[in-house]
């Protein structure tokens, strides 16, 4: 199992260095097109994607090191950076989208024109390099890579927009249509890193992991033989992907050294469907044996 894993995170690291990247690439190019081109709005968006840029690269550096192995200092590993890496780049997106809707704000108040040439050119170019990027993450399942490709999905979308603007400015000028287009597309970026959000709070927080509930593990863990009762059962998350759980089994107090191995054994087998990355089980002997009782 630990090996199944280690190849997802290598693998997941893989895919966000080449959205880190393809994104920084582009972000360069941007700024010389929007010199070449003078447009104020194509450099803006430059600034934008300098910022996704920063948060791929964070999101890369977080997630290489959540590989690490455990040490003195972290001892269940460095899975939690990954976490970490989650929440930053999730306030990112949700700071950036609050400023997409303030400058649409004032483009609406202040109409601009763009040059509608210059907007399908980029608009193409920007959709096929945060599309691939977001592609590449499409098959993974840690919490960081998905906020990564949320990220990747507001470009692509912003750049559809810009596409679709651009290509009715060829034919009608209507300067309203930029600013209205972002608008739905940062209220859109903004209910969806919201959930993310919240679901990366929860696990920060301790929360039951979704999928996973005390109640689940007590129908799994009373049936074996010879378990009496449990107490104190505590289940968490390490990222999202690795949980942790512990608890009390409370067994008969004549049960044997070996009798008490088997019951451990038979507790890990009805409880490996849920994949519990680590299971801790303290062994009481009769229901007074409890050393948080009080």
């Amino acid at each position: 199992m630990s090996h199944t894993h280690s190849h997802a995170r290598s693998h997941s690291s893989s895919s966000i260095r080449t959205a880190f990247l393809l994104n920084l690439g582009f972000t360069i190019l941007e700024i010389f097109g929007g010199l070449y081109t003078n447009s104020l709005a194509i450099l803006s968006d430059a600034v934008h994607d300098f910022g996704d840029s920063l948060s791929l690269g964070i999101a890369w550096f977080f997630e290489h090191l959540s590989q690490t192995d455990p040490d003195h200092k972290f001892s269940y590993g460095y899975r939690r950076f990954s976490l970490l890496s989650a929440l930053l780049n999730a306030l990112i997106l949700f700071g950036g989208s609050v400023y997409m809707l303030s400058q649409a704000a004032k483009r609406i108040l202040h109409p601009e024109a763009s040059q509608a040439e210059g907007m399908i050119l980029f608009a193409l170019v920007g959709i096929l390099v945060n599309g691939a990027a977001a592609f590449r993450l499409k098959h993974e399942i840690s919490l960081n890579a998905r906020v990564v490709a949320l990220h990747l999905l507001e470009d692509v979308l912003g750049w559809a927009a810009v596409l679709v603007v651009g290509v009715i400015l060829l034919f009608s000028d209507n300067p309203y249509l930029d600013p209205v287009l972002s608008i739905l597309i940062a209220l859109y970026i903004l209910y969806n890193v919201q959930k993310n959000l919240r679901q990366t709070v929860k696990i920060f927080l301790q929360a039951v992991p979704a999928g996973l509930s005390i109640e689940d593990i007590q129908e799994r863990v009373l049936p074996v033989e010879n378990v009496q009762s449990i107490h104190h059962p505590h289940i968490w998350s390490l990222d999202g992907e690795h949980h942790v759980l512990t608890m009390h089994v409370v067994v008969p107090e004549d049960t044997t050294i070996e009798k008490a191995r088997c019951v451990k054994n038979d507790i890990k087998r009805a409880l490996a469907p849920l994949d519990i990355s680590h299971l801790t089980i303290e062994i009481e002997y009769g229901e007074a044996d409890c050393t948080m009782a009080s």
